[in-house]
């Protein structure tokens, strides 16, 4: 089906292949490259079926723009495009009642394919967000969005995720290994949420002893028990508004399980020993690294409990399936922990962070960022080297055999390859001639002409060498 379309870019590239990616789709397609061109058209002519925008543009922006839009015509599809999928972005486009989110850069088929999607959409009887709510990038939100880091596939679709779910009133189960950052994923959705400037509390249950659980999340009255000498608020009325994060949910006791759905179900509850029904508005976000259903089926987790909690599922990767994100979160938290020691920033030279990233990282990004905050306190100098981080990595505590550097070679390529690195002929050589230096300099004590000796090697190509690989650092 034909439509009119409009492509609202700075990018005269951009506007170009989009726009022709649809018109060969059969559709009427007008460029314009900026906001206030569009709405000088629009001033003339009725609006187009379906609108593509750019976020970042000279003057008012794609968020502004699409704040103007929705005000004057709130019926129209919008389709926000961006090479900053953060979640400041994604929540802001979402919130200003964004169709979709489309991440630069895209494959064309894909924005058609969306464009064919969207255009259907555009029909009377939608309820759009709240056109006045766009986001402001200079708001402190924003400016603390990039709690989660990542630029990966895997993190920009949650990203998305997080941006169009945080304006639904609907409960989320995070899941995912322990420190991927489900706390993190939790604190952006409520963040970028009507709830955000209500209160956000958190409690992982696993912490809290089983005979304590419940009065931490309903409270008690003065009396209730043994020690209860006053009354006591629980976590749910201390989150009424806002959002409360259960972490570890499925380490919750069976008997607590059944008051918490009570609480989902009916938003009421007594505090321990009390008799005064509490109401309150509570938004629940929950977590675990366990698989519930096979809870549920152990007779361990309520199954009627995990249909209330699992209205969306967010499912965090692992830190091994997104290593294209490790230099990028290894370098913040370098930076993030030189500020709080107040100490000169470090960084790290190319071949320590293509160590990093060959990790496997079983701890995720907890144990990236725990590294981190040893390297800016232990390393020696300004640039961390490849050898700063021996005895530093889970792997290196348990040394391989001598004879299986071939098993570990395997490995680092198998990793490189599956993070989809290239030239890995010369990286590998580059790194097999540094072990081989770095050892046969250790053994001779510094001596570089008996060091080129015992590998075979004239000393002035060691030297050389070893001028090449601290260039490379």
């Amino acid at each position: 089906m034909s439509a009119r379309i409009w492509v609202v870019d700075d990018d005269r590239a951009v506007r170009f292949v989009l726009a022709t990616a649809l018109r060969e789709a059969g559709h009427v397609v007008e460029e314009f490259e900026s906001a206030p061109a569009v709405l000088d058209a629009l001033r003339l002519r009725a609006p187009p079926a379906l609108l593509f925008t750019d976020v970042r543009m000279p003057g008012d922006d794609g968020l502004v723009l699409l704040q103007r839009l929705k005000a004057a015509h709130p019926q129209l599809p919008v389709i926000v495009m961006s090479a900053y999928t953060d979640i400041a972005s994604t929540a802001g486009a979402f919130r200003g009642g964004a169709r979709e989110f489309l991440s630069k850069p895209f494959d064309l088929d894909d924005a058609v394919a969306l464009a064919q999607r969207a255009l259907p959409a555009a029909q009377p009887g939608i309820d759009p967000a709240d056109a006045g709510a766009a986001a402001d990038a200079s708001s402190p939100a924003a400016a603390s969005a990039d709690a989660l880091v990542g630029d990966t596939p895997a993190m920009r679709t949650l990203f998305r995720s997080i941006g169009r779910l945080a304006q639904a009133p609907l409960s989320v189960l995070v899941t995912g290994e322990t420190g991927t950052g489900k706390e993190l994923v939790a604190r952006a959705l409520h963040r970028e949420s009507p709830r955000a400037q209500k209160p956000f509390i958190a409690l992982n249950t696993a912490a809290i002893p089983a005979e304590l659980l419940e009065s931490e999340l309903f409270g008690h009255e003065a009396g209730a028990f043994t020690g209860a000498a006053r009354r006591h608020v629980g976590r749910f009325e201390q989150a009424d508004g806002g959002t409360l994060f259960l972490d570890e949910i499925g380490d919750m006791p069976l008997p607590l399980q059944t008051r918490l759905l009570r609480v989902l179900a009916e938003g009421e509850f007594f505090r321990v020993g009390g008799r005064e029904l509490i109401r309150v508005d509570v938004r629940v976000i929950a977590a675990t690294h366990q698989r519930l259903e096979t809870l549920v089926a152990e007779g361990r987790f309520r199954a009627d409990l995990l249909h209330r909690l699992d209205v969306v599922r967010l499912q965090l990767p692992p830190l091994r399936e997104r290593r294209d994100d490790v230099p990028r979160l290894a370098e913040r938290f370098l930076a993030v922990a030189a500020r709080r020691f107040r100490a000169p920033p470090k960084r790290f030279a190319k071949p320590a962070l293509e160590r990093l990233r060959a990790h496997d990282w079983p701890g995720n990004v907890r144990e990236l960022e725990n590294l981190c905050w040893r390297l800016a306190a232990l390393a020696p100098d300004d640039i961390i080297v490849a050898a700063d981080l021996d005895g530093m990595l889970g792997t290196a505590a348990a040394p391989r055999a001598a004879g299986d550097w071939e098993s570990a070679l395997a490995d680092w390529a198998r990793a490189r390859l599956a993070g989809g690195a290239a030239d890995l002929h010369a990286d590998a050589r580059a790194r097999l001639e540094q072990v081989l230096f770095d050892a046969a300099l250790a053994h001779t004590g510094g001596h570089r002409g008996e060091a080129a000796a015992r590998l075979g090697l004239g000393r002035n190509t060691l030297t050389r060498r070893l001028g090449r690989q601290r260039k490379r650092r």
